[in-house]
């Protein structure tokens, strides 16, 4: 196990007008799962492709522990890919497969056969060896590519969105599989993906990106609960925050049109305007409002039933607002819903920088 670090790495692709990642610095702990999370063209799979040295830093520097690499070819890294395709040759069985880069190491026949075994084992593979690739379900084939890069004993696991062409259902079990497997061989993993459920419910810590640079870097908590920009505020969360623009003022406090609402910040400046975020969940639906100026109140245009949650979209205060509502509530569309708001909820950010504001 290695500790692995990106310091100031900046990479520009030939022709590009900015660089695909841009003054990165990064430390990832010896047996961490890290997630890279953000939207299409954000940089992750970049930052991947150079610590798997298929892709080398014009400026910086990414070491593994203590030895610089930025510029060592990656079949001298120690480090195993899986990819987005599952890439297994046709013509061998799961076992030929698995086997294949030991074969091209030179490994003793037997020492072969015992690690495709413990492999095999360790990925529920044990009765599908004699199998071709084309015998497999989906999932089976992306066991057998994690099992062709985990029989090499790498320092280093590096996944570029292997679950994306899986079904939702296959999605949601083999997620669990792989990281119930990186905790049980405790290597250094960095895993790359734009479906920020996967990221949440996988990583140690997540990093969000956008548009080349960390926007954030946090345990999957600290990303929902203490959103240091605006960005991963809209990024992360189903459904996504209520960003709201509002004003702040000495005199009237926080507003959002007619709305004042329940906060203060020792950084705001008079008559500044702002974007107040509430997560869907921090709006408490009051049964019985009365005339209460400080509720929000909302206009249901739309109501979305998923079994175990109700959520409601609607306008009010010349914004759109989402809500969660409690079990058993059954709303309809041009229903009047009231909402608490504790002052403990509210987030706020400066429109013009996109920061939070402490």
């Amino acid at each position: 196990m290695v500790n692995v670090s990106l310091h100031d790495v900046t990479l520009t692709y030939p022709g590009a007008s900015r660089p695909s990642i841009d003054a990165i610095d990064l430390e990832i702990q010896h047996g961490e799962f890290l997630v890279l999370v953000g939207p299409s063209g954000c940089g992750k799979s970049t930052t991947l492709r150079a610590l798997a040295g298929l892709e080398f830093p014009d400026s910086g520097r990414i070491a593994f522990g203590d030895r610089d690499v930025s510029g060592v070819d990656g079949s001298q890294r120690d480090v195993a890919m899986v990819f987005q395709s599952y890439a297994l040759y046709p013509h061998m069985t799961v076992a030929g497969n698995i086997e294949f880069s030991l074969q091209n190491a030179k490994v003793p026949v037997a020492e072969r056969k015992r690690l495709v075994a413990e492999a095999a084992e360790l990925l529920e593979l044990d009765e599908l060896l004699d199998r071709k690739p084309r015998e497999l379900s989906g999932g089976q084939r992306q066991r057998v590519a994690m099992g062709r890069a985990i029989v090499r004993r790498p320092s280093v696991f590096l996944m570029d969105e292997p679950l994306s062409n899986l079904d939702a259902k296959l999605r949601v079990q083999t997620r669990g599989q792989i990281a119930a497997l990186q905790r049980k061989l405790d290597v250094t993993t960095v895993y790359v993906t734009h479906d920020q459920t996967e990221a949440m419910t996988m990583g140690d810590r997540v990093v969000v990106m956008n548009q080349g640079r960390i926007e954030q870097v946090g345990t999957p908590r600290e990303l929902y609960d203490e959103p240091e920009t605006l960005f991963v505020a809209s990024f992360i969360g189903s459904p996504q925050m209520n960003l709201v623009e509002g004003s702040w003022s000495d005199a009237e406090g926080a507003r959002v049109g007619d709305l004042r609402l329940p906060f203060h910040a020792a950084a705001c400046h008079s008559a500044v305007t702002l974007t107040y975020g509430i997560r869907p969940e921090d709006l408490e639906l009051v049964a019985q409002p009365g005339s209460d100026a400080a509720l929000v109140r909302v206009t249901v245009e739309l109501v979305e039933e998923l079994g175990s949650d109700t959520f409601v979209y609607g306008t009010g205060h010349g914004v759109r607002w989402t809500a969660r509502l409690p079990k058993g509530s059954q709303p309809a569309i041009g229903d009047e819903l009231a909402f608490a708001v504790q002052a403990s909820s509210v987030i706020a950010f400066d429109r013009s920088t996109g920061h939070r504001i402490r």
